[in-house]
This record gives C-alpha cells, sequence and structure tokens, in this order.
C-alpha cells in the first residue's frame, strides 16, 4: 500500500551544532581554579609569617637566660666554670622538668643544670660566636629547642659551649592551633567565594538566557524582533539579531512578492495561449511565438532580480567601477564596432557584486552604443566627500523625451521596437540597483545631446 506524505509533518528535526562546552562551566572552574591557587599561595605565605612570629618570641625567651648565664659565669680557682649568683628560674632546679641548661668545654668537667639530673645535653662543636638556634630529638618523647653560643672566658683559653634547652611543646601546640585556625578559616573564605563565583556566573550569563527565551518565543509566537531590554554587553548581539530577523523578513517577503508578481505576470499569457489552443485558432502559431516570449521575458527578470538578491545576502562585496566599466566596454566593442567608447574618471570601489554591476553597465552601455549616434561616454565620479558612487553613461543618440523617461522602467517598455530586445534593460538596471540600495535615472546629455544615465550606487567601505 502507498504511503501518502503529502500530509505528513514536514517539520525538520532541529539541526544539532556541536558545542565547545557549557560558559557557566568555564566561568566557575576559572573562578576555582584562581581562588584554590590564591588561597593555597596566601595560607602558606601566612602560615611561614605566623609561625616564624611564634618562633622567634620563644627563641628570644631562650635568649634570657642564655645572657643571664654568661652575666653569672666565672671560673673557680680550678679553672672550671661557676657562677657567681644564682639563676632565678625554679624549673632549671626540678628534674626533666623541660627547661635546662648546661655549661661544657672540651677537657673539662660539664656543668649541668639540676633539671639535666643524670642526663647530659648533646651539643654542636661550633664556634658560634652568636647564639645558633636548632632543634634536638635526643630526649625520647620530648623535642627540645635549643640556643648555643661559643664563649671564651677571662684567663682561660677554653672555648666554653653555653646552652640553654626548652621543651617544645608549649611553641608546637601554638603552632598547631594557628595552622588548624588559618585551615578552617580559609576553607569557609573559599567555600563563600566559590559560591559567589557561582551565583555571579549565574546573574551574569542571566541576560544571555534571557535572550534564548526570547528567540523562542520568536519561534513560537511568532514575534520578528527581540524587543527585552538587556545589558549593554549584549545590546549589541541583540540588535544584531534583530538586524539578520528584519532581514530575514525583507528577503522573504521579497521572495514572496517575486513569486506572486511572476505568477501574475504569466497568468495572462498562459490564458491567451489556454483560449487560442482551445479555439483552435488559426494564428495559433504566432500567437505561442509572441506569449511566449512575453513570458520569457518576465522569467529572466525575476531571475535577474533572484540572482541580485541571492548575492547581496552573502555579505558585503567589493568591486572596481573602472575594472568593469573596462570589461564590459571590450565586450560591447566587439558587437558595436563602429562605436567609439570613451571611459574616464576616478575609481571607486562599489559595495556588490562584480557581476550585477556588469549587468547593469553591460544593459546601459549597450543601450547607449544600440540607440546612439556612435559615441558613448562612461565617467565614473567618486568624490571623497560622497557616500556614493556615480557613473555617468550617455550618448549622441536622439534621447528620451522627458515625460517617457518614467514609463520607460517599466517591464518590456521599449521607444523603438524596430531593433531586436526584449525591454528588459532598464527596469533590470533599476530593480538590481535599488536592491543594492542605489538608483538610476535618466537625463539630457549636454555635450552629446543624446541620453545621460546617472547611476548611483553605494561605496565599499
Amino acid at each position: 500500500m502507498a504511503i501518502d506524505t503529502a500530509h505528513q509533518d514536514d517539520t525538520e528535526p532541529a539541526l544539532k551544532i556541536a558545542h565547545t562546552g557549557s560558559l557557566s562551566r568555564r566561568m566557575i572552574m576559572i573562578a576555582a581554579g584562581w581562588i584554590l591557587i590564591l588561597l593555597s599561595v596566601g595560607g602558606f605565605a601566612l602560615d611561614r609569617v605566623l609561625t616564624n612570629q611564634l618562633q622567634n618570641e620563644f627563641d628570644n625567651r631562650l635568649v634570657i637566660p642564655l645572657n643571664a648565664m654568661l652575666r653569672s659565669a666565672e671560673l673557680d680557682d680550678f679553672g672550671d666554670v661557676k657562677f657567681n649568683s644564682i639563676l632565678g628560674n625554679q624549673n632549671y632546679l626540678e628534674p626533666r622538668s623541660g627547661s635546662y641548661w648546661q655549661i661544657s668545654g672540651k677537657g673539662r668537667e660539664t656543668f649541668p643544670s639540676n633539671s639535666l639530673w643524670d642526663d647530659r645535653l648533646e651539643v654542636r662543636d661550633v664556634n658560634a660566636v652568636e647564639p645558633i638556634f636548632y632543634n634536638s630529638d635526643q630526649f625520647p618523647n620530648e623535642e627540645l629547642r635549643i640556643v648555643q653560643r661559643t664563649v671564651t672566658l677571662p684567663g682561660s683559653d677554653v672555648r666554653w659551649q653555653f646552652v640553654v634547652a626548652q621543651k617544645r611543646e608549649d611553641i608546637d601546640n601554638q603552632i598547631a592551633t594557628v595552622r588548624a585556625t588559618l585551615a578552617w578559616s580559609f576553607a569557609i573564605l573559599g567555600i563563600g567565594l566559590f559560591l559567589m563565583a557561582v551565583a555571579q556566573t549565574w546573574y551574569g550569563l542571566g541576560p544571555l538566557r534571557r535572550v534564548r527565551q526570547a528567540i523562542a518565543r520568536i519561534r513560537s509566537t511568532g514575534l520578528n524582533r527581540v524587543t527585552e531590554p538587556l545589558p549593554l554587553e549584549v545590546q549589541p548581539m541583540v540588535e544584531e539579531l534583530n538586524a539578520l530577523l528584519a532581514h530575514s523578513e525583507r528577503q522573504a517577503e521579497e521572495a514572496r512578492t517575486h513569486a506572486g508578481n511572476l505568477a501574475h505576470a504569466l497568468k495572462t499569457p498562459l490564458t491567451v495561449l489556454n483560449n487560442a489552443a482551445h479555439a483552435s485558432s488559426p494564428d495559433l502559431d504566432g500567437t505561442v511565438l509572441r506569449e511566449a516570449e512575453t513570458m520569457q521575458r518576465h522569467v529572466d527578470h525575476h531571475l535577474a532580480r533572484a540572482r541580485a538578491v541571492g548575492r547581496r545576502a552573502t555579505g558585503l562585496s567589493r568591486t572596481s567601477a573602472m575594472e568593469s566599466a573596462r570589461g564590459v566596454e571590450r565586450a560591447v566593442s566587439r558587437l558595436y564596432q563602429h562605436v567609439r567608447f570613451d571611459i574616464d574618471g576616478k575609481d571607486c570601489n562599489v559595495a556588490m557584486e562584480r557581476q550585477d554591476l556588469d549587468e547593469l553597465l553591460g544593459n546601459l552601455v549597450e543601450n547607449a552604443a544600440k540607440y546612439g549616434g556612435g559615441s558613448v561616454f562612461v565617467t565614473i565620479d567618486a568624490e571623497p566627500e560622497a557616500e556614493g558612487c556615480v557613473v555617468w553613461i550617455e550618448d549622441d543618440g536622439a534621447g528620451i523625451p522627458e515625460k517617457a523617461r518614467a514609463e520607460i522602467f517599466e517591464r518590456g517598455a521599449r521607444l523603438d521596437t524596430g531593433k531586436p530586445g526584449t525591454g528588459l534593460g532598464l527596469a533590470i538596471v533599476r530593480d538590481v540597483a535599488e536592491i543594492y540600495n542605489g538608483s538610476v535615472s535618466l537625463h539630457e546629455s549636454e555635450d552629446l545631446g543624446g541620453l545621460l544615465v546617472k547611476l548611483t550606487l553605494p561605496r565599499a567601505g
């Protein structure tokens, strides 16, 4: 059984265009990446500053008892170190209190604090004129922070190592607290910044969603413009979209008008042919030829307009008026070898396709050669301040009376029926020129006495 496809839904599925990902995802990922990098760098720098500050304060507290030891130290009768005053910190008297000091010298008995009890500090064999700081883990479960300085006491050539040690538990707890505070505060800050980036992206891309919704309404409700107020950054795109819609609407209207005009123009010849065929008219052959010529004339005219409209829609074109005029002159001079052609003026670029400009100039120059007296002048006028490019075509023929100049632009209009032609030349010139926002007008040539045609076309930017 045959399937009737005449009434099937002719709606084609929407063309799927490959995309390059989501703008929202891109913006959020970029923001998240930068937030992570900046917070990591900032958190690391702040951690270094705070921990170094705590460490410096802790080290400065170690230098205080070291300086007190240096002020109180002197040699006894046996050449060993003794204190001439007692250090005031009670922790140095309690065994394993976490606060220690020690004085040692090569070949001499070590002088420790009571808090060391039977233990001794492992010190570095260095000549540290200025205090040096380092960590030590020699005692199990008790990390120490040590400050050490090398001193030579008066009356002795022994290099004595003065050492003060303090367990790191307090400073490590403070650093851990600072780092924990930095971690959760920066985590909250990062989450807040990320949520702000998400909200900013959603709000910032809102106009694009509104444009999409407006376009969907155009497709579903039949509206022909986007009229919703939008931000300045999006407005140029909306204006271009509205211009595109207007252009498409104008093209569709032109297509409907052309189709209607062509149908109306062909209706009468077809009716004449149909009546003549049914009536068995004795002059049927002549009628067919005459009406076929009329239909061919209408078809050629509308095809020329359709081609011009189609080429105009492809984009902004750029054609040299002088090159087109010289090309036309070479072609027409082969047909009318007895005619003298002169081309002068300043070249300018016309905003139209080369084929259409050749067709306009070809019709005008050929008409001037056909109906003139043997001379055709083409002048291109391109003043820098003028917005259009003007081409003047004049001949030394009989010209056209002023009252007939408007009628000559009608399709099929001819003043001299004794010469071959379809009467479409000037009609095509007018229509194609108007498609490109140009114009054509007829005047009397002051120099040659014949017809002067003024063709104005838009200049290319």
